[in-house]
């Protein structure tokens, strides 16, 4: 904008001087060097050679001066109307382009998009039919830009409707004028060259020949560059020690060099830049070995260069005008040099990238995605160009050290994942080729004599920038072609060869060999190797993709993968061929002992091959193989046997001196992230081998690498015990593969299975261990190479959802008819997996009363080809194999058989009875040639040793009973195959398994019947359990939660019937009819001690935990928190303002302590906490926080506990009294007392110092009003213990000090108020969480919550007892003025200018004070005080009842139909109030005038039954109890209990000689004008309630406002954190250094400054790019909270790392609610420390 303004004023200035430029160099000869002579004429001048101009000044003579001519003679004519005429003939980009910024969201559609590296920006997916599909969201790295409009990017919808493909055909139409087009081209030549020239120009001192001023000033800059070995810090501290600067400046020379790459930071002569220069880098060698990187550039060569760069971005609006200028410009850019040995101006600025700073880097890279990249032929030209010099880009990639975002061969991902434009660029370049010889040239270092890879002491850092070319062969590969030409087939098969190489150097690498003696003394490296594995993973499976879409290439690319194959030669044999004799058979075959000779675990080339092989079979291609009999497949086979051995004796621990690399690797080797292309191909290609050979052959070669062929042949014997398990655990490992080879089939070619059964079967197998997230699952699959596991094309089908609470995420489990699919062995368990899957599944089984044997599933038939597998099951060794397994258990010789062998070779068993079975049912018994049952049961029955006879021998094995239901079944199994190979009845045949059967089945209803049996003892046991707990419970609560159920108060275990009824019915809190106090015995645990004490006032002081803190929940004026006076004036804390801007609340966890256990741990937390590294983060010390011991809630007090005294009325006494004490009475004895109080306390004044003589007697005549408030009754004053009277000094003087932000000062007259102010704003918190949850006001608080409300509500009436009588009667006759004018007290405020409720506590409290005489404790007998409650409650309700019909905005509509007595009052009082202000009287409507006050007033009056309540401990009526706050009947509740007629506007009347002259003095206050002429802002009643903001449900509206959100306080184009405050909507810049602000003197954050003003230093945060709620409490503390927005599967996903859409909880929200108005959020952020133990404090006040 502001560029367009100041082109405006030069067009307006001086539009002829440029167009008279423009005109001359257009008629010059020579028009280049004409305009270079402007040039060098005026850039000197603007930039850097005169003292330095500001921004905009520069930027204007930028225009003027520069820009504008150059545009002039762009356009041959003015500008702007050149600009209108291009802008009526062009028609919008079908491609958006937008280039993306570091942090800004973008969108993938999973359903759409040809790759994932298709995205849309976040204006275009809004737009898009994207957003109703599957679709992913991330934070983007920067540098990429929005693929909308690219047809080939998109399945479907590959335009928003701003960008649809209409456009196209308009912008092929909107083709420039001739003229225009050639005047551009020769501009664009001379500009685009001379920025070329200056980017890449490396003279610091010197020009060329065409630039070089005729005299050269002696000016000089000392410019710093980036680099990414130096912090911030770092060059801080160096720049404030080498060229004069202060921190600021630094810090934006820091902050700027950072950002543009560059910076001058001295400007001088060449001596002094020399001195600046010499400097830096000495001071930044001390800090790093590495020095900055500091040149000296002359003054002309910085101008030069700073407007090259300037022209980069004007060439980006430039062609953004127009297409034709677009093609211009990439026709100049990419046309040849003159010079055919010198590149094209594009490939200069590409081949000098990384020798370009930051700065110029962008403008380059974004010059190209605005130009080239937008443009599809010119696309593909720069395509060539980069592809050309891809090799050399990469390298100086690898030297350089800036992150590939900013370097230019990020740009791959643009031009080859385009599926065309990869094809071209194999066809024309070869590009698979350059891609895989650039690999090899980087890696060729670290190749040894072998030409295999080793990876000793490689550099880690320049070995991860080599990883991301791999990035770029995958996404050539993504898109498989769909038609082959023979030049694609041709230079694809080359690259293939070329890849192949590649992999032979992978072959056989880093080989291992087992360490014997003593440990391995260095661990080997083997990071490297398995990274390149990873690497290589998708890419693998990518080229048998490819080669499987065409038959030719698949049998060609066969035959090279088999001839690379046998040209590698890793870990030859060293032995020649031997025969080895087992059972009759006999294998040739060369020894070879995986345990004594080198293997590798890398065997690429081989598992390529089997993989190629399983698609000839799938694909039908292996019919046209030549000779395949020619192929040795035992040969082929032996190093992945190798490897699978390796991986058997690691487990077996026999390579235990080898260290945890070994082990490290083999268990990479069968993860997740590897197993598709290591451990998989392995097991497929030992399926090959055991299809093409004699399966006799076979087992014998696997018994042969597994070392166990002379164990199994009965020729070697051990007494050896280590030896011995050796064996075992060998003997476990090979009947796991057996199990594997025979039952893994779900490979599609194998089987006829697809890839969606494999997928199921796996999630099918993960739900078995224990139900999962989907996050979980999707982590335990494979992913292709779109990031796709296809999880959700199949869990619907396996599993059911079950949806989270409002904490935790949503669970899968498997469905329970897919429970016969589970098999206990599955390969791809880990140990610890298949441990925790049999144990589920056997609990399962024994649950639902089956018997405990995991059968073995039916598995898929083999494809013909891999048919001959099965025969491995019924051959003479297998058979050999089982029956020496199980003699060895027979015969009960512990150390040579183990349960976990007998459980495979059962496993085994039971697979081969299932093939049988299933054989036999598929076919007549003739065509079966699998004949395991008959074997099974004739070989080694004549010495009663066959596999029958022995199941059945160890079935009674007492070792052996976990596998007992296994064999039983096993045995069944044989008898079933038995009647299906005879072909006879099943019921005669199974006559012998009959009695089995029966007493199963009699097992089986025995054990239900028992089972059934328990579960109704259980269930009565737990019924009685459930009511001894609650009686318990309801006994000992203050064992539990501290104080008891208010609800218990009503059944008092010490009470009677007859009190019980006496109490239900006075439930009125004072007055004449005040109801009882019941006598409570409170008996508590400390948590530290255990011992248990009565609370007495005169006992040890017992304390309960709190924390006290400021609090905005309730404020009506979010944002504008008043200043605190602490020179005394100013009404609060005396008066409470009615907008409760901040208030102090405190909050208790309920837990109890002796004060002096409690001294003792917090001196104990001081000693210790300064001993703990992080433990300052969540406790300050200085302001005597702790965590409570038992439940590590935050606190930094105790309140004492105070009991309630035991009271009953005298009724008789009070109704004598009440005849006596009027309203009017009560109000003249006050005010008498009042009066009479300030003459004395003016006497004090003057003899304080010098004591009293003497005390007057307490009925003296000389001043008979002044103690007739005596004669109402009075007491002597409550005494506690010093420990009491200890803690309420320590508890006051907290809330003094955290309320009032304050020093601690015990003798600061405003102690008592903030005590009375913390009990009435708490209080009215609490209030406010019963309204909002819609809870009875008194059965459903917490017992935690009662705990601290009675206790904060004894604390604050007995401040009066520990404060200056004089201060507490100056407060009350201050707080009385307000209600009572005629005492004329000063500067007493409005009724529209008090919180009443706050009064009321206030005056309550206080009101005793006034009976102290001298020398003599007094306070008021039960009737003085019941009396002296009620008339204030009447007098404050009177007055609030007054303010809000004086705050009421609108006059209510005269009403229709008859008016009850209430709703003529109402109307009465109305009037009256209207006349007392000077309103006309409108016709009222009397009812809605009523309804409106008792809507105003009755969150006071709740909040006053809870203070009276804990004050004087009165049962309230039931209805308080049970029935919701908003149910009718509540009002008439309330009334009655604070003895207010039901009809409150009936105490005007009752009261209308006192009240009526107070009515008018209360309604003629200037400030009640002043309101009412709407001066002055009023607060309205029922106060608004203050709640969380209102967030939208779907989680990209909230991404979609923070895209739009603009840092007020900076204008640079930098990431950003945009933060959104829950409590007022305020979208704030975190974690930014622009907006740093000022608070006490410290800079903090933005969010920090603004918790202070809207939350009192409480703040709740959500971090929309992160995901993520961010809790604060004061500068110091915060925490990380889950946000409140789950994904379809139940799951939060912080900085959106999965990406899936996102949706609101309400149920989550609500608890964050909660969390606010409760106050936890301290709670919580101190929990959360305490567990995440952090060594280096996070610094939260940059938030």
């Amino acid at each position: 904008m502001l560029l367009k303004q100041h082109l405006n004023m030069a067009d307006g200035e001086k539009p002829s001087e440029g167009l008279q430029l423009s005109q001359e160099w257009l008629e010059a000869a020579d028009c280049r060097a004409e305009l270079l002579q402007h040039l060098k004429d005026q850039v000197p001048q603007i930039f850097c050679l005169k003292k330095e101009l500001s921004p905009p000044e520069e930027e204007d003579l930028t225009q003027r001066r520069l820009l504008h001519p150059l545009e002039c003679f762009l356009f041959g004519e003015d500008p702007q109307e050149g600009r209108q005429k291009l802008q009526q003939g062009s028609a919008s980009s079908q491609l958006c382009g937008r280039v993306f910024k570091e942090g800004e969201t973008v969108y993938s559609c999973r359903d759409c998009a040809i790759d994932p590296t298709c995205v849309l920006c976040m204006d275009c997916f809004q737009d898009s039919v994207h957003k109703n599909h599957r679709y992913k969201m991330h934070a983007s790295s920067g540098g990429g830009f929005c693929d909308c409009g690219d047809v080939e990017a998109w399945k479907v919808g590959p335009c928003c409707s701003k960008h649809d493909l209409g456009a196209a055909a308009a912008m092929d139409e909107a083709v420039l004028e001739p003229e225009l087009y050639e005047r551009a081209e020769k501009l664009f030549r001379v500009l685009m060259r001379y920025v070329t020239d200056f980017l890449v120009w490396e003279e610091n001192f010197e020009l060329s020949a065409e630039l070089q001023p005729r005299l050269k000033d002696n000016v000089y800059y000392c410019v710093l560059y980036n680099d990414e070995h130096h912090s911030y810090d770092h060059v801080i501290y160096t720049l404030q020690r080498s060229v004069n600067c202060d921190q600021a400046e630094a810090q934006t020379h820091t902050t700027l060099i950072d950002k543009e790459g560059r910076r001058a930071v001295k400007r001088g002569t060449l001596r002094s830049c020399q001195q600046a220069k010499d400097l830096i880098r000495s001071n930044s060698e001390h800090i790093s070995l590495q020095p900055l990187r500091v040149e000296i550039l002359h003054a002309t060569v910085m101008a030069h260069q700073t407007f090259a760069l300037r022209l980069g971005s004007w060439f980006q609006k430039i062609i953004g005008y127009s297409v034709g200028f677009r093609q211009a410009f990439c026709q100049v850019a990419l046309e040849p040099n003159a010079d055919r040995d010198r590149p094209c101006l594009i490939s200069r600025l590409m081949l000098h990238d990384a020798r370009m700073y930051k700065g110029a880097r962008k403008i380059v890279h974004e010059l190209i995605f605005g130009s080239m990249l937008m443009d599809s032929d010119f696309k593909r030209l720069f395509a060539i160009e980069f592809t050309k010099h891809y090799k050399q880009l990469q390298k100086d990639f690898i030297s350089d050290d800036h992150e590939r975002s900013i370097s230019i061969t990020a740009l791959s991902v643009q031009i080859f994942t385009v599926p065309t434009l990869a094809r071209q660029l194999i066809e024309e370049c070869n590009v698979i080729k350059v891609i895989v010889d650039t690999v090899l040239e980087l890696l060729r270092e670290h190749l040894d004599e072998s030409n295999r890879f080793f990876f000793l002491g490689y550099n880690s850092d320049k070995f991860s920038r080599i990883q991301v070319i791999f990035h770029d062969l995958r996404y050539i590969l993504i898109s498989k072609p769909c038609v082959w030409t023979e030049e694609l087939r041709g230079q694809f098969l080359e690259g293939f060869k070329i890849f192949l190489g590649f992999l032979k150097c992978m072959q056989g690498m880093e080989e291992v060999k087992r360490q014997l003696g003593q440990h391995i003394a260095v661990e080997p490296e083997w990071e490297a190797g398995f990274t390149l594995q990873i690497q290589l993973r998708h890419i693998l499976a990518m080229f048998q993709d490819w080669c499987s879409s065409d038959d030719d290439i698949m049998l060609q690319a066969f035959k090279e993968c088999h001839s690379a194959l046998i040209e590698c030669n890793n870990q030859p044999f060293h032995k020649e061929a031997t025969d080895f004799y087992m059972c009759k058979h006999i294998l040739l075959a060369r020894p070879y002992k995986v345990s004594q000779e080198p293997v590798s675990i890398h065997l690429p080339i081989s598992r390529l091959l089997a993989g190629l092989y399983v698609l000839m079979w799938k694909t039908g291609v292996i019919e046209r193989l030549d000779n395949p009999e020619c192929y040795d497949f035992i040969q082929l086979a032996e190093h992945p046997l190798r490897c699978v051995v390796l991986a058997a004796q690691v487990t077996a621990e026999m390579w235990r001196r080898n260290g945890l690399s070994l082990v490290s690797q083999v268990y990479y080797y069968q993860d997740v992230k590897c197993r598709d292309e290591m451990y998989d191909k392995d097991i497929i290609m030992l399926q090959i081998a055991a299809s093409k050979m004699d399966p006799n052959h076979f087992l014998m070669l696997i018994l042969l690498r597994f070392e166990l062929f002379d164990y199994f042949n009965g020729n070697s014997v051990s007494k050896d015990q280590d030896e011995l398990m050796q064996w075992n655990r060998l003997t476990e490992e090979m009947l796991f593969l057996l199990i594997a080879i025979f039952g893994e089939r779900y490979v599609p070619g194998i089987s006829h299975v697809t890839k969606e059964d494999v997928t199921m079967r796996e999630v099918i197998h993960l739900l078995c261990i224990e139900p999962m997230a989907h996050s979980t699952l999707v982590k335990s699959l494979p992913e292709n190479e779109n990031h796709e596991t296809g999880l959700e094309a199949v869990i619907a089908k396996v599993a059911t959802f079950r949806k989270p609470g409002v904490s935790g995420h949503g669970l899968y489990e498997v469905k329970k008819e897919r429970l016969m699919d589970f098999n206990p062995f599955f390969y791809h368990y880990s140990r610890s997996q298949r441990s925790k899957a049999e144990e589920s599944q056997k609990k399962r089984r024994s649950q639902e009363s089956n018997d405990k044997a995991l059968r073995p599933p039916v598995p898929p038939t083999f494809s013909p080809s891999f048919s001959r597998i099965v025969q491995l099951l019924c051959c003479d060794v297998f058979i050999h194999i089982l029956r020496r397994i199980l003699q060895r258990a027979a015969e009960d010789r512990s150390s040579v058989w183990t349960e976990a062998m007998i459980q495979r070779a059962l496993h085994l068993i039971g697979q081969a009875l299932v093939e049988e079975k299933t054989q036999l049912e598929s076919c007549s018994v003739e065509d079966v040639t699998f004949d395991f049952s008959l074997k099974a049961r004739a070989v080694g029955s004549e010495h009663g040793k066959s596999l029958f006879l022995l199941l059945s021998k160890i079935k009674a094995l007492p070792s052996l009973e976990a596998q007992k239901d296994l064999i039983k079944w096993l045995l069944q199994m044989f008898e079933i195959v038995k009647c299906i190979r005879e072909k006879s009845s099943p019921t005669v045949s199974m006559d012998t398994t009959k009695p089995e059967e029966s007493s199963q089945d009699k097992e089986k209803a025995e054990r239900k019947r028992k089972a059934e049996a328990a579960k109704l003892h259980r269930q009565k046991i737990m019924a009685q359990m459930s009511a001894m707990q609650k009686n318990f419970i309801e006994s000992n609560k203050m064992l539990y939660d501290n104080m008891p159920e208010m609800g218990t108060q009503e059944e008092p275990v010490t009470s009677s019937e007859s009190s019980a009824m006496e109490q239900r019915e006075l439930c009125i809190t004072f007055g004449p009819l005040r109801g009882p106090t019941p006598a409570e015995r409170e008996v508590l645990t400390c948590i530290l001690c255990q011992e248990e004490q009565e609370v007495l006032p005169l006992a040890p002081a017992m304390v309960l935990t709190a924390c006290v803190q400021r609090s905005t929940v309730l404020t009506q004026c979010r944002g504008r928190i008043p200043a605190n006076r602490t020179d005394g004036t100013g009404t609060y804390p005396l008066f409470m303002p009615p907008d409760l801007a901040v208030g102090t609340h405190t909050g208790s966890c309920g837990h109890v302590m002796h004060a002096t256990c409690w001294q003792k741990y917090f001196e104990a937390v001081q000693n210790t906490t300064r001993n703990r590294l992080h433990a300052e983060l969540i406790v300050d010390l200085e302001n005597g926080e702790y965590l409570c011991p038992l439940c590590k809630s935050l606190c930094n007090t105790v309140i004492p506990l105070i009991p309630l005294e035991p009271l009953t009325f005298n009724y008789e006494n009070a109704e004598i009294i009440g005849q006596h004490l009027t309203l009017p009475r009560w109000i003249q004895v006050l005010a008498a007392r009042i009066r009479g109080l300030k003459s004395v306390m003016q006497d004090n004044d003057v003899q304080m110092d010098g004591g009293s003589s003497g005390t007057t007697g307490l009925f003296g005549d000389s001043q008979p009003d002044f103690r007739s408030i005596l004669a109402y009754g009075v007491q002597e004053s409550r005494k506690f213990s010093d420990g009491i009277a200890e803690m309420l000094v320590v508890c006051a003087t907290t809330v003094h000090r955290v309320g009032l932000k304050t020093a601690p000062n015990e003798l600061c007259p405003r102690v008592p108020l903030m005590a009375w102010n913390t009990c009435a704003f708490t209080i009215q918190a609490i209030e406010n969480i019963l309204q909002e949850e819609d809870k009875p006001l008194f059965g459903s608080l917490q017992n935690r919550q009662i705990a601290g409300l009675k206790a904060i509500v004894q604390f604050a009436a007995s401040q009066r007892l520990k404060s200056s009588q004089g201060v507490i009667q100056r407060h009350f006759a201050d707080m009385m003025g307000v209600l009572l004018p005629v005492l004329s007290r000063k500067n007493t405020p409005s009724i529209l200018d008090v919180d009443f409720f706050h009064l009321l506590v206030g005056l309550v409290l206080s009101i005793p004070s006034l009976y102290q005489e001298e020398g003599i404790d007094l306070q008021p007998s039960a009737v003085s005080s019941a009396f002296n409650n009620m008339y204030i409650f009447h007098l404050v309700t009177m007055a609030h009842i007054l303010q809000v019909l004086l705050t009421s905005t609108d006059s209510p509509a005269a009403g229709d139909g008859e008016e009850t007595e209430e709703a003529r009052l109402a109307a009465e009082l109305y009037t009256t109030v209207l006349l007392h202000t000077g309103r006309l009287v409108p016709d009222l409507s009397g009812g809605s005038v009523a309804q409106r006050v008792k809507a105003g007033i009755e969150p006071f009056l709740r909040s006053a039954a809870l203070f009276f309540n804990c004050l004087t401990g009165v049962h309230p009526p039931e209805e308080l109890f049970s029935a919701p706050v908003s149910s009718p009947g509540q009002m008439e509740a309330l009334c009655s209990y604070l003895a207010l007629p039901f009809n409150v506007f009936q105490l005007f009347q009752d009261y209308r000689d006192a009240v009526s002259p107070m009515l008018q003095r209360w309604c003629g206050s200037p400030s009640i004008t002043k309101a009412l002429q709407g001066k002055t802002q009023t607060i309205r009643y029922p106060r608004r309630r203050n709640r969380l903001i209102d967030l939208p449900e779907d989680y990209s509206a909230l991404l979609n406002k923070a895209s739009h959100f603009q840092c007020p306080k900076s204008t640079v184009d930098e990431r950003k954190h945009p933060t959104l405050c829950l409590v007022c909507g305020a979208m704030l810049c975190s974690q930014s250094s622009c907006c740093l602000s000022q608070l006490d003197g410290e800079d903090v954050g933005a969010c920090t400054a603004h918790a202070a003003t809207c939350g009192a230093g409480v703040g709740m945060f959500l971090r929309i790019r992160e995901c993520e709620i961010v809790l604060m409490a004061s500068k110091m503390r915060g925490s990380t909270y889950p946000a409140p927005y789950l994904d379809d599967y139940g799951e939060t996903d912080p900085h959106l790392g999965r990406g899936n859409p996102l949706h609101l909880c309400p149920e989550r929200y609500r608890k964050l609610n909660q969390l606010w108005q409760q106050h936890c959020i301290l709670e919580e952020i101190a929990r959360s420390l305490e567990v995440v133990n952090v060594m280096f404090a996070f610094e939260w006040q940059l938030v």
